[in-house]
């Protein structure tokens, strides 16, 4: 079986690079589970201080494979990006993201749940569950928090792309940067983040994530069923079926 998530680990950083171009790095259950196997062995390595989530190509993430959840019932995958987004809150070592070209759906959720987001101003957004009679439910645990509520209602609900540029001032990510300056501005933040010692990344960590852990945890199921429910109507059949026959083309 094809790797689709790739590990490397140098000098502090262990870096997890989604390398799945048939689907567009979208989160099918293969790559969901080799990222949560990638992020145990960064864990349980005390040489790493701080994650890397990255991706090939040029596209981050394009969201759930739509190929699985036209198969089945969605309220099981959900529930998994429910505790992907809780694992990365609650991961005892900062998780940056590094993020180009294009970021879709379920993919902003890893997003928002990493501790700091650094995009290239040209990297593309959406959240384009509406156009798909769904709703970006499980996500809505971290993504909310993270932007300003003017900023959540307008791509929440008209699905439309926004840049890097505008993903900064949503807040959705850290901090926007020219695409020839990316590498340069991540390695910049890991050099600062494994200056840390482990004790005080951890505790500080903890006490940042602690309102969006509780979140998870009160909201998650609701939302996860919420979400496996749309994905089962047939509003989202329809719409998915549509989408996936245009690809296609």
């Amino acid at each position: 079986m094809t790797e689709l998530v790739k590990y490397a680990v140098a000098e502090g950083i262990a870096t997890l690079t989604f390398d799945s171009p048939h689907n567009r790095n979208a989160l099918s259950r293969q790559l969901v589970t080799e990222l949560y196997e990638r992020l145990d062995r960064a864990e349980a390595d005390h040489e790493v201080k701080v994650v890397v989530i990255g991706a090939e190509g040029r596209v981050f993430c394009s969201g759930a494979d739509l190929s699985e959840a036209a198969g089945g019932s969605m309220e099981e995958g959900a529930r998994g990006l429910v505790d992907l987004q809780r694992r990365i809150v609650a991961f005892p070592k900062p998780v940056v993201t590094r993020l180009y070209g294009a970021v879709r759906a379920g993919g902003i959720g890893i997003v928002a749940a990493s501790d700091i987001a650094i995009a290239s101003d040209d990297a593309t957004f959406a959240l384009t569950e509406v156009k798909l009679a769904l709703a970006p439910a499980a996500i809505s645990l971290t993504v909310i928090p993270r932007m300003t509520s003017r900023a959540a209602a307008l791509t929440f609900l008209t699905g439309e792309t926004f840049s890097g540029a505008e993903a900064a001032e949503h807040g959705l990510v850290t901090r926007a940067v020219p695409a020839d300056e990316l590498d340069d501005a991540v390695a910049a933040v890991c050099a600062a983040l494994v200056t840390g010692a482990p004790q005080g990344l951890r505790e500080t960590k903890a006490l940042l994530a602690r309102d969006l852990v509780e979140r998870i945890d009160s909201r998650g199921d609701d939302l996860a069923a919420l979400s496996g429910r749309l994905f089962g109507s047939e509003a989202a059949k329809e719409a998915m079926l549509a989408f996936l026959n245009r690809k296609k083309k």
